[in-house]
């Protein structure tokens, strides 16, 4: 028997005996079965990929292991709707002529999303000095007075910052 069909073996019946139970785990959390469905089957996909890719060990403690996985995944999900909310109330305020089409709406959710993941990576402090910087145009030292660090401290942020941008763009 291969890595590959071993894992699959292993998470059907890890599937069998805890989908229901991790269905309902997210179906509370989020209060919608079709949100708490789609993010349960995208957890078991998530799990059987990376375990069809190594020879891991068996997971002792398959509950713990699968709220793991899917809080991660809510996580996300639900940053994202956050965020998707957010795009939808700024196009609302917008005057009509202003509001663009339906394809540079995609276009710009889409970008918006890939910028989220990005900043995402960064840690908190210098997620804060990139976004004060980049979009309310504050300079170095205005930064750094207000976090109470030196502008050097801000310059070692936005180069991380940076490099994370470098990093993760196609």
């Amino acid at each position: 028997m291969t890595v590959g069909d071993q894992a699959r073996e292993e998470c059907g019946a890890l599937y069998a005996e805890h989908h229901r139970w991790l269905l309902g785990w997210l179906r509370q959390r989020l209060g919608c079965l079709h949100d708490a469905a789609d993010l349960a089957q995208d957890t078991f996909i998530r799990v059987l990929t990376a375990r069809d890719a190594v020879s891991v060990e068996p997971i002792h403690e398959p509950r713990a292991f699968l709220r793991t996985v899917a809080g991660r995944l809510l996580s996300n999900h639900l940053r994202r709707r956050s965020l998707e909310l957010a795009w939808q109330q700024t196009l609302a305020n917008l005057p009509e002529p202003e509001v663009p089409s339906p394809e540079v709406q995609a276009v710009l959710l889409q970008t918006l999303h890939e910028i989220d993941a990005l900043l995402d990576g960064l840690p908190a402090r210098a997620r804060r000095v990139f976004l004060l910087a980049q979009l309310e145009g504050l300079t170095y030292a205005q930064i750094a007075e207000q976090f109470g660090v030196s502008v050097r401290t801000i310059k070692r942020d936005m180069a991380e910052a940076f490099e994370q941008c470098i990093l993760l763009t196609p």
